[in-house]
């Protein structure tokens, strides 16, 4: 009853973003963790994603190659990082860790986290002005950056005019930066953000 899992039971990634799902343990002084295994539970069959055993880390099912692993020289701490979500990562997962106590008897235990995708729509952008604000002398060096948060990847496309009427396409990066500003930059300026 010492050893036991923490985790969480479900948890809600987004989509194209990252994760973690927690699987964590205080070590006991004489208990050697032998196997770990995450394991993804769908349509009634589970299949093992990850392996750590003494002969290192596995990744054991392609779809996941190079997107999940598990932190390094953290006892006690084998969580399950995820990156660039896909919808089809939805799932039950199942972290099972495996001791061994002095004699040689093996202990098991296992928790189970939902993980669930959802994709998010781009925010309204606000825009942060640099450093010298929106008042900014002659000749000198700022920029506008259009901040926004959801489901990656969000384009950005900063306008000069007023939305609605025509205006002029300066940028599709996040910011706009003028090297040295001239009266005639003098105007309004709009930003757009788009994502899937």
């Amino acid at each position: 009853a010492f050893l036991n899992l923490t985790g969480y039971h479900e948890i809600v990634g987004v989509w194209k973003d990252s994760t973690t799902l927690p699987c964590a343990y205080v070590p006991v002084k004489d208990l050697v963790q032998k196997i770990l295994k995450w394991i993804v539970v769908r349509d009634q069959s589970s299949v093992t994603i990850f392996r750590r055993d003494n002969s290192g880390d596995h990744v054991l099912l392609s779809e996941y190659r190079g997107r999940v692993s598990v932190l390094k020289d953290a006892p006690g701490n084998v969580s399950l990082n995820i990156l660039n979500l896909e919808v089809s990562d939805k799932g039950t997962y199942i972290c099972q860790v495996t001791w061994s106590d002095p004699s040689d008897s093996l202990i098991v235990r296992e928790i189970t986290t939902e993980l669930d995708i959802v994709k998010v729509a781009a925010t309204k952008p606000i825009i942060r002005a640099g450093e010298l604000g929106l008042t900014v002398p002659a000749g000198a060096r700022t920029s506008l950056t259009c901040v926004a948060s959801g489901s990656p990847p969000i384009s950005y496309r900063w306008f000069r005019g007023t939305p609605g009427q025509k205006a002029l396409l300066l940028s599709r990066q996040a910011e706009l930066v003028w090297d040295s500003l001239q009266p005639s930059d003098t105007g309004k300026y709009y930003c757009e953000v788009e994502n899937r």
